[in-house]
């Protein structure tokens, strides 16, 4: 190679890495792009006006929601927190809320914060599909996870008391003369790292208590009905802020 090519080569893979690296320290304050609907803003105000508790068989609490708004320890503005009296101990799906808008192929983009060590909750696409959030842990039930079924392909979690945020690509199970003949994909981003590129989701986890067609067939019984965003309530303080959607027609 003469020393023009590579100047030339070394240039590029100097623009390349300093858009790589721009891209990865890019994945907090993403502000919504045209046609997505800002559905947190961090208050209760978003909070009440676009979400609602999912009524599933675990149900044990009332509207409104319960969940606080609290003060962001980061950066002093506000946040909601996952914190709801009914999911105490680890009861999932007592007070789980849910976009009340609903969705078939969406992109998302979700802020959450883990206060404490073990922190636990969850982002479930279209009320079925959970990305795990739970701190300490790195397995199939772990942070990150498509849970149960596919490990993030790098950890690329900040830790307990800083931001997060997943970008969510989602393509929902298709139909023909309502048989499944495709089942949902994902892709998602965890602080702008690719982790999940394109993987297909094979169940709802977690039985009826989880979300849609949780108990049908074990969770394989998926049927062609819309869902919305669902955030788990498990008894922890886990905070979300800056959750926009757009969906893709």
């Amino acid at each position: 190679m003469n020393l023009s090519s590579l100047t030339g080569a070394l240039a590029l893979c100097l623009l390349t890495c300093t858009t790589t690296l721009a891209q990865k320290a890019d994945y907090l304050g993403t502000k919504p792009p045209k046609g997505a609907k800002v559905y947190l803003d961090g208050t209760k105000e978003s909070l009440h006006k676009n979400w609602k508790y999912w009524e599933g068989p675990r149900f044990s609490s009332e509207m409104p929601i319960k969940w606080p708004e609290v003060t962001d320890p980061v950066d002093g503005k506000k946040a909601i927190s996952a914190n709801d009296p009914a999911g105490a101990g680890g009861k999932y799906g007592a007070a789980d809320i849910v976009t009340k808008d609903e969705f078939r192929d969406f992109e998302a983009h979700v802020e959450f914060l883990v206060l404490n060590e073990k922190g636990n909750s969850g982002v479930y696409l279209q009320n079925r599909y959970e990305i795990q959030i739970l701190d300490g842990d790195y397995g199939l039930h772990g942070m990150a996870a498509v849970i149960n079924e596919h490990l993030p392909t790098q950890k690329a979690y900040n830790g307990v008391g800083k931001w997060n945020a997943y970008d969510i690509q989602f393509r929902a199970a298709r139909f023909e003369n309502g048989k499944l003949t495709e089942k949902a994909r994902v892709t998602v981003f965890f602080n702008g790292v690719k982790i999940h590129d394109n993987v297909e989701i094979q169940q709802v986890w977690g039985g009826p208590n989880s979300g849609i067609d949780g108990g049908n067939d074990g969770g394989k019984g998926i049927t062609d009905t819309p869902g919305g965003l669902k955030l788990q309530a498990e008894g922890h303080d886990v905070l979300y802020r800056n959750i926009w959607i757009k969906e893709v027609k």
